[in-house]
């Protein structure tokens, strides 16, 4: 609904150039910048296929450039392919390769500098440093693009879709693959990150620091270094996300560290070493999501506070909690727990007996990761049958005081 009335709304905002604007066509060995100049606000510059090598081409005023069958704009490892800096822009139907690599300074396949409705759509990113790069841009719109890079290292390369204090930006059914993080928000609010696969990248299919109010939904993270890494922020709504195979040491589906008043709800969370994982973060809502053979489930610090799970499938995971403290200051309940044992005698659908997710074995390795070496041995089951017996060890206010029978249909 967003992206469909922020085009609406970009459209509205370049008619009154309309009555005025004319078609200029490009052809291959002309310069596009020199079209760009030729141009009045408003026209449309059509550039046919062919590889064109500008040194650098500035939009500094408001046109739509549109390629033909995705003409080539060549950065030859030197340069910056595009850099906008007027609002009301239109780029479509275009590859871009090859932009410069430089470490002080972030060159882009295409930059947006202190500008307002641009639409980006439809293009292929190759082997760019950044891919598309947002610096003070608000009310823009990103869709459908196809962003790759062969980085190797954090270093190497830039980040996919790039946005720096920004606002209300649609960014929707791009595919983004090798690069440092497929999407990185710095001080970026009142966004949407819609539809996007984000997989393959070194370090986080999506980063958010310090950026407020945002929402992202039905994307999916793949194979990352890690999923998504949520920092210093509040009021972030993740819904409808699949995090699947971000496999490693220090790798997660979710790393929620220090945010506060968000919402995960209705995402899947497949085959991560851990699924979720909170650090001095309060007040969020974690609940209709399904946990389906993780490592870890849920890591919950000690330092977090307030924080609700319920309505939850726990299904297949080695571990479906851990924690570092015993202070329990968080609230679970109405889950399902495929590892309960607990029975229902009243037939209500929930169990009679509480469900302790925390097994005295996690906490071990909590204190000891040398103890994974005993991982489903003998001596384990008999430990953690023991506790469930005559628990003493785990803390006796962590426990889902409603279990659920059945998973529930999410």
């Amino acid at each position: 609904m967003k992206a469909t009335a922020f085009l609406i709304g970009l459209v509205i905002s370049l008619t009154p150039y309309f009555s005025k604007a004319e078609e200029i066509t490009v052809h291959p060995g002309e310069s596009i910048n020199a079209a760009i100049q030729k141009a009045t606000p408003g026209d449309l510059i059509r550039v046919l296929p062919g590889t064109y090598a500008d040194k650098g081409i500035l939009i500094n005023k408001p046109v739509i450039l549109l390629g033909i069958d995705h003409p080539v704009l060549e950065g030859e490892h030197k340069y910056e392919i595009i850099t906008i800096t007027s609002s009301h822009v239109i780029i479509e139907g275009f590859t871009l390769q090859h932009s410069g690599y430089s470490s002080m300074n972030d060159l882009a396949a295409i930059r947006l500098k202190n500008v307002s409705h641009i639409a980006i759509r439809n293009n292929r990113l190759i082997n760019n440093f950044f891919g598309i790069y947002c610096q003070h841009a608000d009310s823009s719109f990103i869709s459908g693009n196809q962003i790759s890079s062969e980085g190797e290292s954090e270093l190497g390369t830039g980040n996919g879709i790039h946005a720096w204090k920004s606002d209300h930006l649609v960014i929707a059914n791009n595919n983004i693959t090798g690069h440092r993080d497929g999407i990185y928000f710095e001080f970026v609010t009142r966004s949407v990150i819609k539809s996007n696969n984000s997989s393959k990248n070194i370090r986080y299919g999506l980063h958010f620091m310090f950026s407020h109010s945002d929402t992202y939904v039905n994307n999916i993270f793949n194979n990352n270094g890690a999923g998504v890494a949520v920092m210093y922020s509040h009021h972030v709504v993740m819904v409808g996300n699949e995090f699947r195979e971000n496999w490693g040491s220090a790798s997660y589906g979710i790393l929620m560290k220090d945010i506060t008043d968000s919402r995960a709800q209705g995402n899947l969370f497949y085959r991560n070493t851990a699924a979720v994982h909170l650090e001095g973060s309060n007040r969020i809502q974690i609940n209709h999501n399904r946990f389906l053979q993780n490592g870890y489930a849920i890591i919950l610090q000690a330092s977090c506070d307030n924080n609700h799970i319920d309505n939850n499938n726990f299904l297949g995971n080695s571990f479906d909690l851990a924690t570092n403290g015993s202070l329990v200051l968080n609230y679970f309940y109405n889950n399902y727990w495929d590892k309960y044992e607990g029975y229902d005698l009243n037939r209500n659908g929930t169990g009679d007996v509480p469900y302790r997710p925390l097994s005295i074995y996690t906490m071990i390795i909590e204190r000891n990761a040398t103890a994974m070496m005993l991982f489903r041995s003998p001596i384990v089951s008999l430990l953690e049958r023991a506790e469930k017996i005559l628990p003493g060890m785990t803390p006796e206010k962590l426990k889902d005081e409603f279990p659920r029978m059945k998973p529930l249909p999410l």
